[in-house]
């Protein structure tokens, strides 16, 4: 069913950007630097044609085939970090969608969203690494993204086809109106985890690994140790 939509109406893709594996700090790989290109982007079941991702364990795959990141975050992340030429140009944050006119509080999980000609689902919102904090040369930076609740959201592909800046955008299906991604990071990064909080995200369409933590915070009562993922290796 077709979801009538303002802000499919409102939104703007300002940029479609891919990036290499390169070698990358702490002896990674990693694709983060993206950069925006020029015409027709394929989209597929495993991403974008002509992106990559370092590490395959943790990043890509169906379930973040594609990343956005809203422009909206800019003037923020301006104010924290002054003048850094990265937020100048879209791809900052590693995304493949860079647009206007939605944020997460706009996002469901489960949105269907017509791009170009590709049909997309909101599968989960972003975890910030490690990897963030070397790009933009500050220590503490995954955790800022974090702690703000800015993180860009990924899509899974559903129907392959081309995208391009200023493709349409258009909101199909929004099947769980009560779950943005707003909604959905308070839920995971709360100070206090509250278990009768969590449960109703178990029957959500999320990835397996996002149910097994769930899961395990409802069993243990505990949040799991976050450093590896926001501090990093340490060195050696």
């Amino acid at each position: 069913m077709a979801w009538a939509s303002s802000q499919g109406s409102a939104c703007e893709l300002l940029a479609v950007c891919v990036g290499a594996v390169q070698a990358y700090a702490r002896g990674s790989r990693s694709g983060i630097d993206k950069r925006p290109v020029a015409g027709r982007v394929r989209a597929t079941v495993s991403g974008l044609v002509g992106d990559a991702q370092g590490d395959l364990r943790v990043h890509g795959g169906p379930d973040k085939a594609i990343h956005h990141y809203p422009q909206e975050h800019s003037a923020h992340w301006q104010a924290v970090l002054g003048a850094h030429p990265l937020l100048h140009v879209p791809g900052a944050f590693g995304e493949n969608l860079h647009t206007r006119g939605l944020t997460e509080a706009d996002v469901c999980l489960g949105d269907h969203w017509r791009v170009g000609e590709a049909l997309l689902e909101v599968s989960q919102a972003r975890q910030p690494c490690w990897k963030l904090n070397e790009r933009f040369a500050r220590a503490d930076m995954a955790r800022q993204v974090q702690a703000s609740r800015r993180t860009g959201w990924y899509y899974r592909v559903l129907q392959e086809g081309d995208l391009w800046a200023g493709a349409p955008m258009a909101l199909q299906e929004r099947p769980h109106p009560k779950w943005s991604m707003a909604h959905l990071l308070d839920a995971l990064y709360a100070p206090e985890q509250d278990p009768e909080r969590l449960r109703p995200m178990l029957a959500l369409p999320l990835p397996a690994s996002w149910l097994r933590l769930v899961q395990l915070r409802i069993d243990s009562g505990v949040v799991e140790d976050m450093a590896p993922r926001l501090d990093g290796p340490l060195p050696t």
